[in-house]
């Protein structure tokens, strides 16, 4: 995937993802568990952010660096539409 595309979809994705949280968070329905998972995906991702930076050679960084992110955020964003649907 090329790097305007993942940014337009980690924008994307963030913003739905902190839409739906934003909202449990109004509604006093967003859980421990909820607010754990927040902290706990960042820090996955980063940590493998930085190890796909450090094994990327000749280009390519940004996009690998960013996929981490990318794919929780969209992950993320569909599991919360589901839960909302509900």
């Amino acid at each position: 995937m090329l790097l305007p595309a993942v940014l337009l979809e980690l924008g994307l994705a963030s913003w739905e993802a902190a839409l739906h949280r934003m909202w449990m968070m109004a509604e006093g329905t967003c859980t421990a568990a909820e607010y754990q998972r927040m902290w706990w995906e960042k820090v996955a991702a980063a940590t493998e952010s930085a190890a796909a930076m450090t094994r990327s050679r000749g280009g390519g960084e940004a996009t690998a660096a960013l996929r981490p992110w990318q794919r929780r955020a969209s992950a993320n964003a569909r599991r919360l539409r589901r839960k909302r649907q509900r």
